[in-house]
């Protein structure tokens, strides 16, 4: 199978890649250093499995690497490698098409079982996670979970909103995004009325409230 590493740390990215081409059935093909890049490496390469880090500053990050990634190459499958063991950046990644989640404080047996898992078209979480996605779940059918604005935002709104909340003027995120800042302003006009904020402290203690800021 067929595998790009994306990683903002080279080291990190060269262990990985030690360890998948040490085995038979596996081949790392090319490498990123943020999800601009990844996004660049699966464009060009098509991977069967993308291995993709969650954070990635200052670059865009595996959330939105993950969307933009899987809406347009599908066929990729993609495992998410973080060091956050919670629930609220599990959900997040499954919903933008994440075939995976995975600690990277996990044994390197379980990383391969997990590549191996998501190729053949199954879904790989953590035993640690896995608790916490079953009773969201079970909340959900029985209604008990409030429903979240956060769900109601688009694409390009949950790229701006860490941006707002970390300072980032209109001209730096329209370059950043490659939009324009009339652009940008419509987004977060957009942002503020769906999730019922009135000002930038709100939206930032939001963004802290549901771990966003790394995103």
């Amino acid at each position: 199978m067929k595998i790009v590493i994306a990683d903002d740390h080279a080291i990190v990215r060269s262990g990985f890649s030690m360890i998948l081409n040490f085995q038979e059935d596996m081949e790392v093909i090319a490498m990123a250093a943020d999800g601009i890049e990844a996004y660049q490496m699966v464009a060009k390469y098509h991977p069967d499995v993308l291995l993709l880090d969650l954070s990635m500053p200052p670059g865009e990050s595996g959330l939105v690497a993950t969307g933009n990634i899987k809406e347009d190459f599908p066929e990729t499958k993609i495992l998410v490698l973080t060091m956050h063991d919670d629930e609220e950046y599990l959900f997040h990644v499954l919903k933008n098409g994440a075939s995976g989640y995975m600690l990277k404080s996990a044994p390197d047996e379980e990383l391969l079982q997990a590549i191996r898992v998501i190729y053949n078209g199954g879904t790989y979480i953590h035993p640690n996670m896995a608790t916490s996605l079953v009773r969201e779940l079970q909340n959900k059918d029985h209604n008990v979970k409030e429903s979240d604005p956060f769900e109601i935002l688009s694409k390009r709104e949950i790229e701006v909103l860490p941006l707002v909340a970390k300072g980032y003027g209109n001209k730096e995120i329209a370059q950043k995004l490659f939009i324009s800042v009339k652009t940008v302003e419509a987004h977060k006009s957009k942002i503020m009325e769906k999730l019922q904020l009135k000002s930038r402290p709100e939206l930032v203690e939001y963004v802290l409230k549901k771990k966003l800021m790394n995103f």
